[in-house]
């Protein structure tokens, strides 16, 4: 079964047996045809905060921010900028540095420390959840420069075009680092998602407009990119349904420990639900793919109903 097969398979097989997240599948329908479509595009990437233009500079910092894209249980205690969001603000970190210093190269990310990280991306040691966020990327980095190093000349170019203009062999190439091997243990059986291997090819697609290191032939098969955000948006969209206790504790923002059966079940429902969309759209004679309609919704989770209720939060390096 190949790797995104994989995805789809493990999450519809947590959504049949979950206990704690419950799709309402006669709403599939009737939602998924609701949803502006003409929304449903990939949206262009801000160039004030990404370093774009710039040929393989661009691919090595597209690659160096999903090596760290992940943090959002953090985000509450993340020093943030001016009407930046935590993602934003990491990206816009990584930018300035770039432009002030240039590229990060293999070995360079490869001895980063904690501490470099927290001085390249604005934050305060002293806390520590950050002192843990910054470790975690240190690790992260230091993965992705060291797999450079090893497997690719320490070319980030090299990387892409290992895939062979495939998005989900990029994801798989990816994969071989431990902290983009996002799979969890649901019931001894291991689920997939590979949320932040699937949202490189994505990112170089939409960077590049589909052409040259951006090129890639299957971006259809991608999933949605399965964090808190899509599944927040689909639960107060009464089409995912929590059990009362985890919604509760949601709701009070605590924690939801990684890899807990409530935090497998909320994203692997997320999926499934949008696998059922898409089935639901195709039928109605529409053509649309899951990545498309994770745009769609996510950005529908930064209008004022969705930001006004509070979306589950997991400390992980896998979003």
């Amino acid at each position: 079964m190949s790797l995104l097969d994989q995805v789809r398979a493990g999450c519809a097989a947590v959504a049949a047996r979950a206990r704690f997240v419950h799709i309402d599948e006669g709403r599939i329908a009737p939602y998924a045809t609701s949803l502006p479509l003409e929304q449903a595009v990939c949206p262009a990437i801000d160039p004030a905060t990404h370093y774009l233009g710039h040929g393989d500079d661009t691919v090595a910092f597209l690659l160096t921010l999903d090596a760290i894209n992940f943090g959002s249980g953090y985000f509450p205690r993340l020093k943030k900028r001016p009407g930046l969001s935590g993602y934003f603000t990491v990206a816009a970190s990584l930018n300035d540095h770039y432009r002030a210093h240039g590229p990060l190269s293999a070995a360079q990310l490869a001895a980063l420390s904690a501490a470099d990280c927290a001085r390249i991306f604005g934050q305060d040691p002293a806390d520590p959840a950050i002192a843990e966020l910054m470790q975690h990327f240190a690790v992260a980095l230091g993965d992705l420069g060291r797999t450079l190093l090893e497997r690719y000349g320490g070319s980030f170019r090299a990387l892409v075009e290992a895939a062979g203009g495939s998005a989900e062999r990029l994801a798989e190439l990816l994969a071989a680092m431990p902290y983009f091997n996002d799979i969890e243990v649901y019931d001894g059986q291991e689920v997939p998602f590979f949320k932040r291997a699937q949202l490189a090819a994505a990112d170089l697609a939409v960077a590049f407009d589909g052409q040259g290191l951006g090129h890639f032939t299957d971006l259809e098969r991608l999933t949605i990119f399965a964090d808190n955000l899509v599944p927040h948006v689909l639960r107060v969209d009464g089409v995912l349904h929590y059990q009362p206790d985890v919604a509760a504790r949601i709701d009070r923002e605590e924690l939801i420990p990684a890899g807990s059966p409530e935090e497998v079940e909320i994203r692997a429902g997320a999926v499934h639900a949008v696998e059922l969309m898409v089935a639901a759209l195709h039928t109605a004679g529409e053509r649309i793919t899951a990545h498309q309609l994770d745009y769609l919704l996510w950005n529908r989770g930064h209008e004022p109903l969705y930001k006004a209720r509070p979306r589950h939060r997991t400390r992980t390096v896998y979003y």
